[in-house]
Parts: C-alpha cells; sequence; structure tokens
C-alpha cells in the first residue's frame, strides 16, 4: 500500500493553530496526523514538504523503517521542528495501518492495558477563592488529579518573585480546602530559576504539591538535577522533548518523576513508545502533555492505552475551560470524556474523522505568538 500523498492543513481552531496532516494512499485508505509545534507551523510544513519528496511511493505499513529514514535522511539531524514533522507523519502511519488491518492503533502497540484513561484538570482562575471553587466543580464532575493556575498567563511585567509568593499562598490554600485526596499540581512553563523554583517550593508546606510541572528550562540538565536536591517536590518535566535522547538525562539522571511526553512532538507512536518503555524501567510514570486538537487527544489515549507506567493524560475539557480546540465541526468523530476519563476505542485507526468539506471552508491559518513577557527592568523573560 503506497503512499499517494501527503497533505497538511493548517487550521485556526478555537484559540490557535492546528497543524493537522493527511497521508493518503493507494488502496483509498488515508491517515490523519497532527503537529504540535504550535507557533511555528509553517516552519513544520516547510519539513513535510521536503519529507514528502521522497515519501511518495513508499510502502505506507513499514513505519518503523520509514521512521529512521525520517530522522536520519538529513545531516543535521533533530530538533523540535523535524520531530514536529515526523510526529504527525507518524502518527497518520499508524492511523492508516491500523484502518487497513482492521484494529484500532493501540492493538499496533501491544494492545490495550486498560479500556479507560484518567485524565487531570486543567483548572484557572485569577484569585485563590475562584480557583479552589472552581477546583470543587472540577472535582463533583470526577476528577480526582488537578493542575491548577492563573488565567492572567500572558501579563507583562512579570516578576518572578513576586509570582511565587502568590501562587505559594494560592497553593496553600488550595490544599487546606480541598483536602489530602486529590492529586495536585502547578504548571511554572519554564518561567523560573533554579533560586526561584526552590524558593517557590520552600514557601510551601511540605505534601502540598503532588508535582511541579516544567519550572525551569530544559536546555541543561544539570540544573535540574541542582533543583531535585534543593526540594522533594515530585517533578513533571517533558514536554518540548523532541527525541529518546532529549528525554536520556532526564530519566537515567533520576531528573523527574512524571514524564510530560507529548506525542505530537516527540516523533508520534514509534518514538514515543521508545520513551515509554525507558520510563517504565526506571519507575517514572507517564503525563503526557494533550494541549492541542482532537487528533492529538486520539493519538496520546492509543498511547496511553498501551503502555503500563500511565499516571494521567492532561485534559483541557473541566467545567470552567473553553472547549474550542475540540469541539470544532471539521471534527465530526473524536474522543469524548466519560466523567473524568476517556474510553478507550475498538474501532480500527484512530477513531478520528474529519469533515474535508469543511475543513475546505475552516478558518485559516493566521499568524500568531506566545506571549513575549518581559520583567520591570524591560529585560525579556520565558513564558
Amino acid at each position: 500500500m503506497k503512499i499517494t500523498a501527503i497533505r497538511p492543513y493548517p487550521i485556526w481552531v478555537g484559540d490557535r493553530n492546528q497543524l493537522i496532516v493527511k497521508v493518503e494512499t493507494d488502496e483509498g485508505i488515508h491517515g490523519w496526523g497532527e503537529s504540535g509545534l504550535s507557533s511555528r507551523e509553517l516552519a513544520v510544513m516547510g519539513a513535510i514538504d521536503h519529507y514528502r519528496e521522497f515519501l511518495i511511493g513508499r510502502d505506507s505499513m513499514l513505519t518503523g523503517a520509514l521512521w529512521q529514514e525520517l530522522y536520519r535522511s538529513q545531516y543535521f539531524e533533530g530538533g523540535r521542528v523535524l520531530t514536529a514533522a515526523i510526529s504527525a507523519i507518524d502518527i497518520a502511519l499508524h492511523d492508516v495501518k491500523g484502518k487497513a488491518l482492521g484494529v484500532p492503533v493501540h492493538q499496533l502497540l501491544g494492545g490495550k492495558q486498560r479500556t479507560s484513561i484518567p485524565t487531570f484538570g486543567c483548572v484557572r482562575a485569577d484569585d485563590p477563592d475562584t480557583l479552589i471553587a472552581s477546583a470543587r466543580g472540577a472535582m463533583a464532575a470526577g476528577w480526582d488529579c488537578l493542575r491548577l493556575g492563573w488565567k492572567s498567563d500572558a501579563v507583562s511585567p512579570y516578576e518572578p518573585r513576586e509570582h511565587i509568593a502568590e501562587i505559594a499562598r494560592w497553593m496553600t490554600q488550595a490544599r487546606e480546602a480541598l483536602g489530602s485526596g486529590v492529586m495536585l499540581g502547578v504548571d511554572y512553563h519554564h518561567r523560573l530559576s533554579v533560586a526561584e523554583a526552590a524558593s517557590f517550593c520552600q514557601k510551601m508546606p511540605r505534601g502540598t504539591l503532588d508535582f511541579l510541572e516544567e519550572p525551569i528550562r530544559d536546555e541543561t540538565p544539570e540544573a535540574y538535577a541542582a533543583l531535585r536536591r534543593m526540594t522533594d517536590v515530585p517533578f513533571a518535566i517533558g514536554e518540548e522533548f523532541s527525541s529518546k535522547w532529549q528525554f536520556l538525562p532526564y530519566i537515567e539522571g533520576g531528573h523527574t518523576q512524571f514524564a510530560r511526553l507529548d506525542i505530537c512532538n516527540v516523533g508520534g507512536f514509534t518514538e514515543a513508545m521508545k520513551v515509554a518503555g525507558w520510563c517504565e524501567a526506571h519507575y517514572i510514570d507517564l503525563m503526557p502533555h494533550n494541549p492541542l486538537g482532537p487528533i492529538c487527544t486520539a493519538a496520546t489515549v492509543h498511547f496511553s492505552a498501551a503502555v503500563a507506567n500511565l499516571s494521567h493524560v492532561e485534559c483541557w475539557e473541566t467545567p470552567d475551560e473553553d472547549m474550542a480546540r475540540q469541539e470544532s465541526p471539521i471534527f465530526t468523530k473524536r474522543m469524548k470524556l466519560v466523567g473524568a476519563t476517556y474510553v478507550v476505542p475498538d474501532e480500527p485507526g484512530l477513531g478520528v474523522e474529519v469533515d474535508e468539506r469543511a475543513l475546505k471552508d475552516a478558518e485559516p491559518f493566521r499568524f500568531s505568538e506566545m506571549p513575549h513577557l518581559r520583567r520591570k527592568d524591560g529585560s525579556h523573560t520565558n513564558w
């Protein structure tokens, strides 16, 4: 079954672009994938254009060999742009293979180890009372794991020291109000330095947080090692990692307790399963990143069904969150929550259907930027 076309569709859905990719074959079977490099979609499309030149006419069933060729076919291998393109193609090829064989994608990965996928809910507010009330609403709807945060995350100037003092107080109040039975975390999105992250953790009573997500930037694993020595709060790291090699020092060094693997960035199913096994050998649970659209969610659900070491999957469908990224009419079939879990599907492929007529009339790609934050002294800082 030969590949006949690879078609990227950059469209605006909800509050951001989604880059979805269709792979077509000479037997009329097609598959869908998604790239996760938000706000740099045109760069990924350029990589897909290069890959398409030698993928046309290739056997679509050889997913492992094609992954190796895609990764190794240039001197400057790897990097987030290339692996985001590889991810979308690899996910689409697994969708093709599942449909061709009449099995769900998780069957291609070893079969499902669970019938439902637990999620952590995203709860955000701009004051602690509203945050706690929203968290209680999510708990009443079925969530026993919540990532708490703030809605005004694009406000500039941004001063980390001021912010950690405020959010440490919020988290302490939330734990006292919500009790010890719910799992609580917070995402600092790389905003802090080692000293700031350590200070944040030390401002809260022990046991306040069950996980701290991405407190500092990831370029220097030794910095995470230093932070690890300063606090006992479990870390959740890796949503921006683009290969097993990037995960290597964090897994082998014991720098993280939850792997925030993103199947639309790390290299699709082929690479994600390797990272999952490596994490299992080091007793690290998976907490997959899932911030995009229905194709990303479906791929994440199939992957999560087939691994042994799953904690929770990210979910933006808690009661107070906007569903615009998921509920577009472009997607005529998608994964849906039952309470706070996704039910693992058994139909062939990913189980996502796209209305291509609606796709042609969709809101087109628009240039967009993640927030560019500055500190009070005018210098740039992380979002």
